[in-house]
Formats: structure tokens, C-alpha cells, sequence
């Protein structure tokens, strides 16, 4: 624990500092301040001792040093549990500074204004950076705030600790402060590059066993400011690399529907997307698309899940991982009989906007997400026969399952159930065929999505034959004019979203 009794407050953004120095000033603490801070906190009538009269010395360069003074510097770290340091600054008359309160000058805040490379170089904080690095490395002497939201916080464990401040605070406090200083700094190192620099701040959450594979090495991070979903294991074993893989896919793909959802995925690939008015019927429909490989695979689902639902999971054979935003009692009861079945709870409705990377031997790709949704009323009919309402309500669906399949990617789907899946294939009727292969039930009447423009007519004599009778696409081919003359002579509609959902 440490007593505060001397504050050091020299902030640039003022908002908040009168009230919290105000309450320090209240609590018996000496206050310490410089420039317009000071003046501030004089006309709020507040007691302050300027800076200058502690070091005898004023203000020069047009405020470029004010605090950088070894009266000041030695007061913020000094060891108040080492005698000699006790010994040495009383010598030098140097008063201890028990709490260091700096905002920095808004350099990036300055950078959206286009001021020149001169104006912009006095933006670059010295003697704030220097205060609160000193005070965060002598972080058990002293506490380092270094961001207006930390004011109240900080006031309550004072009064609750009757002026004492708690030595996990201080070390928080601490981290808070060098992670203040890095990002400043990095702002300025990319001023003076001219370049967009990225720098992310990644903790290491898990440790896993191994990677893709048992000779990879691999971890989970997240990143420090957010943009993680949080989740929490109920039971089983500890997830692997190829499970988070898998999650991220099935939790993305049950996110594109508000009815109840379910949605398999193996090996990153979806094997099955079910929708219904209830949850356990949904998850039928996706098992039903290929019982086969949906074996020890991941299971996503958007709404709770229920015991009707749960005994359809252990019905179903060998899952290797459960993702979901709650459970009831008697599904978790289910579930209990599968030991090292893993149980995640998560919110799978939350959006995160972190950007996907990918890395190459070229260096580092990085995109948005493919986050683009389906505006209904923009849908292009391009033929003479237009969908039915069930076709259109059944093309929407398999449209957002074709955005999680890999390219070239086809669906086929019917009664907002997917009947068949091709993906990650060369050639776009390729894709075609491989879907109807692995088709379950008659293709009578389903409908079918590609992900990519049909580049020739071939696709669509192919669903024709099994009786695909709408199809949805981006369009943009230079044949489109060909594909869609094919299908008015076939009798399929067919619509154009105008958009391309391609996932390598």
C-alpha cells in the first residue's frame, strides 16, 4: 500500500482535472502543478505550487522544458524503502512525489488536422512521456495515471483506503502507463515514416498443444484493446488450433440468421446449415446435409439450446466441440454423459471488427471482414421467370451459407435446408457437380447460390438435368448475357445480388 501525499498533475486534456483535484485536495494531498494546469486549478480555488518553485528554475523554450528538472525526476524515483535514496534527496532538498497525473499533447489528434512538419513536431510530448515512464517504473513508490477514465477509480480506493492506493492498483496503474507511452510513441514514429504502420498489441490467452499439426507450435492471442469474443468452456478437453478454426467458421455462419440456426463445420468447412422455428429441427436439417462428415466436427448454434436439441447432438454420432450462447440445465445434464466433448458458452450474436490477416511469403495480407449483407429489395431478377416466394426465402438462405464455403463455392439448398456443398474448387461447374454429388434427397424444385459470376452457360444445363429450378449469383460475367438467355430457355429464374462473397 502507499500513501499519497504529493500529486503531480500536468494534464493537456482538462476534462475532469478540476473535480478530481479538487478531491485530492480534499484528502490532504499536496497538489504540484505547471503552465495552464496550474492556473486552472488556482481559479477553481485550489492551493497549487508551481513547479518552478520546487526547482528554481522557470519555464524556457516556449514551454518546451518545464518539468524536466532532477527536483522533479529524483522526486518521482526515489525508493522511499531505500535508505539511501531517503538519505540523498533530502541532502538535495527533493521533496518525494508519491503520484505523477499527465495527458499527453494530442499529437494524433493533430494529425487529422494536416498542420506542417513544424507545427506538428511541437505536438511531440517530452516531458509528460518522461513523468509518467519514471513514475510507472518506480510504480511501487508511485502511482502513474495516465487517463482521465482512471480519476474515479482512483478517488474511491483513496477513500475507501483512508489515502492509501493498493500495491495491485499501482501496478496496473503502471502497465497503463507504458501502454500509453508505446502507442504515443508509435504515433510519432509513423508520422516521421509517412507510411501506415500497424502495430497490434496481441496477449497470448492459450497456450495450445500443437498447431495444424503435431510438429507446429501455436498459441491463441488476443488482442489487448479487444476485438476477441470471450467465451467460457463448460466441460470436455482443451481445445486444439483446428477447433478454433472450425468455431470461427461455425459461429460466423450462425450469425447470418436470426431464426433459430445450426450450423456444422469440419476441418473449416461447412457441412451442414439448418433453419427452422425450432432450434433442435434446425440442427436435424444440418445433420441431415452429410451425416457422413460432419463426424467430429463443430457444432454452432444461435439460440439456447434446449434438451430436445441436446439428445438430437448425442443422437448424432461423435462431435468434437459445442458452440453456443446458453444451455439449459437439462442440456448440460445431456451433454455431461460425453466427458471429452467440449462445451463452449459464448455470445454469438456480438460483432467483432478486427480485420482478417492472412500471411504470405510476400508479407502480410489484411482486409475487412465480409461483412456485407443481402438488401431483399436490391435482388435483380435477370430472367423472364421469376422466383416463387419459397425459392426466394430458400435462395436468400443458401446465399449465406455460400459466403462461409471456400471458392469456387456452390449450395444447394430447398425448405432452408442445405441439400449439398461444393467448395474450394478450380472451376466453377466443378463445383456444381461435386454439390449435386453430395447431394442428400431430390434436387426437385431446390435452388442453388454460387458464390463467383457463372463465367459460361455449362452450370446451369448441369442443375437443370436434376431439376434446380433458381439460382442465385453476383453476376458481372461477360457471359452473363449467354447464362441468363440459357436459363429463360430452361424455365429457371434466376436472380443477381450484385455482390461477390469469394473466401480463399
Amino acid at each position: 500500500m502507499l500513501k499519497i501525499r504529493r500529486a503531480l498533475i500536468s494534464v493537456w486534456e482538462k476534462k475532469g482535472i478540476v473535480d478530481f483535484a479538487k478531491k485530492l485536495a480534499g484528502l490532504n494531498i499536496e497538489i504540484i502543478s505547471t503552465g495552464k494546469t496550474a492556473k486552472l486549478l488556482r481559479r477553481s480555488g485550489l492551493v497549487v505550487k508551481d513547479v518552478a518553485s520546487l526547482t528554481s528554475f522557470p519555464e524556457i523554450l516556449s514551454g518546451r522544458v518545464k518539468t524536466l528538472h532532477p527536483k522533479i525526476f529524483g522526486g518521482i524515483l526515489a525508493n522511499k524503502k531505500h535508505p539511501l535514496h531517503i538519505e540523498e534527496i533530502r541532502g538535495l532538498g527533493i521533496q518525494p512525489i508519491d503520484m505523477v497525473v499527465v495527458s499527453l499533447y494530442p499529437f494524433v489528434e493533430k494529425i487529422k488536422d494536416n498542420l506542417s512538419h513544424d507545427e506538428m513536431i511541437e505536438y511531440i510530448d517530452i516531458g509528460g512521456p518522461s513523468m509518467l515512464r519514471a513514475a510507472a517504473k518506480n510504480f511501487k513508490n508511485v502511482a502513474s495515471l495516465s487517463q482521465s477514465h482512471q480519476y474515479k477509480m482512483i478517488l474511491e480506493e483513496l477513500k475507501k483506503n483512508k489515502g492509501f492506493i493498493s500495491n495491485e492498483t499501482l501496478k496496473t496503474l503502471a502497465e497503463d502507463a507504458f501502454y500509453t507511452t508505446k502507442e504515443y510513441d508509435n504515433a510519432i514514429y509513423n508520422f516521421f515514416k509517412g507510411k501506415n504502420i500497424l502495430t497490434w498489441n496481441l496477449e497470448e490467452t492459450h497456450s495450445l498443444r500443437y498447431g495444424e499439426n503435431p510438429h507446429q507450435k501455436s498459441a491463441l492471442y488476443k488482442l489487448a484493446e479487444g476485438g476477441s469474443l470471450k467465451f467460457k468452456q463448460l466441460q470436455g478437453k482443451e481445445l486444439s488450433y483446428n477447433n478454433f478454426l472450425d468455431l470461427d467458421t461455425a459461429i460466423q455462419q450462425v450469425n447470418e440468421f436470426t431464426h433459430p440456426a445450426a450450423a456444422i463445420v469440419k476441418h473449416a468447412s461447412i457441412c451442414g446449415v439448418g433453419v427452422d422455428k425450432k432450434l433442435s429441427l434446425a440442427y436435424k436439417k444440418a445433420y441431415c446435409c452429410d451425416k457422413l462428415s460432419s463426424f467430429g466436427g463443430v457444432i454452432s448454434l444461435n439460440k439456447k439450446v434446449d434438451k430436445e436439441t441436446a439428445r438430437q447432438i448425442i443422437k448424432s454420432e461423435f462431435k468434437e466441440c459445442i458452440v453456443a450462447f446458453a444451455y439449459s440445465r437439462e442440456a448440460l445434464k445431456i451433454f455431461s454423459t460425453k466427458k471429452n466433448m467440449r462445451v463452449i458458452e459464448i455470445d454469438v450474436t456480438k460483432k467483432i471488427s478486427t480485420p482478417n490477416v492472412k500471411t504470405t511469403l510476400f508479407g502480410c495480407l489484411i482486409q475487412g471482414k465480409d461483412v456485407v449483407g443481402l438488401d431483399k429489395n436490391k435482388l435483380k431478377v435477370v430472367t423472364r421467370r421469376k422466383p416463387t416466394s419459397r425459392e426466394l426465402k430458400d435462395l436468400i438462405f443458401a446465399w449465406k451459407v455460400v459466403k462461409m464455403v471456400k471458392s469456387n463455392a456452390i449450395v444447394i439448398a430447398k425448405n432452408c435446408s442445405v441439400l449439398g456443398i461444393g467448395g474450394g474448387q478450380p472451376s466453377r461447374v466443378g463445383a456444381v457437380k461435386i454439390a449435386i454429388q453430395k447431394a442428400t434427397g431430390s434436387l426437385k424444385l431446390a435452388t442453388l447460390a454460387s458464390d463467383g459470376f457463372f463465367p459460361k452457360p455449362d452450370s446451369i444445363k448441369v442443375a437443370y438435368k436434376k431439376g434446380i429450378k433458381a439460382i442465385i449469383q453476383p453476376g458481372g460475367s461477360i457471359k452473363d448475357q449467354e447464362v441468363i438467355d440459357m436459363c429463360d430457355k430452361l424455365g429457371i429464374s434466376m436472380v443477381f445480388t450484385g455482390i461477390r462473397h469469394f473466401r480463399h
